[in-house]
């Protein structure tokens, strides 16, 4: 019997809610690879229960300098000490441990950018830590043969910058999966945010829109570096009423919120490269959800929007002015109607079954 190709794939995060890494392990075990996804534990991660092996190591740290690099030895260790025939590197921050290895054991490397990491706003002025993060960069992505991304712009930058090509697989939802139908009954409308919590976001602003809008409830739905500074943030504005933390959910108790919602928000600030090329995993878990859509008017997420006309742009992140675009959006009922019947008929094309196809081509090579 021929053995299954062995392949490890490394994330800095915990496994837990990452859509996107599960999505793509699924696909490779259906492609016939045994797979081994890597993590970290948190003190408060929840279990996994997945159709391919996990390990998530415990460290010390949690952020900065000390994280990565511990983390970067720890991921070396593993994959020097465990049988691969592929690795797949999730990001650059996964990728100093993953290079090293493949070049000691000779073993194929594939790296999947879920960002233009370099110009992510957490790291805009911070010119030392961008420098390192940078000259990281510039070492190995040269040298990569198997590079793909999630957006047509990031991966234009990319294979311009370092005459590597990169391809494009959107992070879109599974085509097969079903939706739950949910009744909505007489109640205060929803306004959802989902995904991390972190700056650039448009949260802040969103929070402070909410003063102006009656009859519905901002849900942001996930964690990240200022949930604690946001819910500090409704507590002064004397928004609890209006404004309510999940905190991070799963990819299943993710996916019975979002179709109650009668508003997604995607409203990302224009804070350098990495944003204004922003195509979030939220926007198609929005649509896949029949959630009309409120984005920003940057190029990626507008042009998903006014393609298939499943809902608004927003032009300001003013409070006051978002607040109207968030009014207008939920209850300007003619437009709405024609967005839940666009939505049907987009989330038919928007399956994941479809990016599929781009990585069966890069990775069919190595079965």
């Amino acid at each position: 019997m021929k053995r299954k190709k062995q392949i490890i794939v490394s994330v800095t995060n915990d496994l837990v809610s990452d859509n996107r890494v599960h999505k793509v392990c699924t696909s490779l075990e259906k492609m016939g690879f045994s797979v081994l996804l890597v993590g970290r534990k948190l003190k408060n991660s929840q279990q996994l229960n997945r159709n391919y092996q996990t390990h998530r190591m415990r460290l010390c740290f949690t952020k900065g300098a000390c994280f990565y690099a511990e983390y970067n030895f720890r991921l070396f260790l593993v994959l020097l000490f465990r049988k691969a025939d592929v690795l797949l590197a999730n990001d650059l921050d996964a990728l100093a441990a993953n290079y090293l290895a493949s070049k000691i054991k000779r073993t194929e490397l594939v790296y999947d950018s879920h960002e233009y990491f370099t110009e992510v706003p957490e790291l805009i002025g911070r010119p030392r830590v961008k420098r390192i993060w940078e000259w990281l960069e510039s070492k190995m992505l040269p040298n990569l043969n198997h590079c793909y991304t999630v957006c047509d712009s990031i991966a234009a930058v990319y294979s311009e910058k370092y005459g590597v090509p990169f391809q494009v697989v959107r992070n879109i939802p599974i085509g097969n999966t079903t939706v739950p139908k949910i009744k909505k009954e007489k109640r205060e409308k929803i306004i959802l945010y989902q995904g991390a919590v972190n700056i650039g976001r448009g949260l802040e602003q969103a929070i402070k829109a909410m003063h102006f809008i009656d009859g519905a409830q901002l849900v942001v739905a996930g964690d990240g570096d200022i949930k604690d500074q946001l819910e500090e943030l409704v507590h002064n504005e004397k928004l609890q009423e209006k404004v309510h933390f999940t905190g991070r959910l799963s990819i299943e108790e993710l996916s019975k919120l979002t179709p109650t919602a009668d508003l997604g928000l995607s409203i990302e600030e224009d804070l350098g490269l990495n944003y204004r090329f922003a195509l979030p995993n939220k926007l198609f878990d929005y649509i896949r959800a029949g959630v009309p859509v409120l984005a920003s008017d940057l190029p990626e997420m507008k042009a998903i929007v006014e393609r298939y006309a499943i809902g608004a742009i927003s032009n300001s992140h003013d409070p006051k002015k978002l607040a109207e675009s968030i009014h207008a959006a939920l209850n300007d009922e003619g437009k709405r109607n024609i967005w839940k019947a666009n939505l049907v008929q987009s989330s038919k094309e928007l399956t994941w079954e479809n990016e599929e196809k781009v990585l069966k081509g890069i990775f069919s090579e190595f079965l």
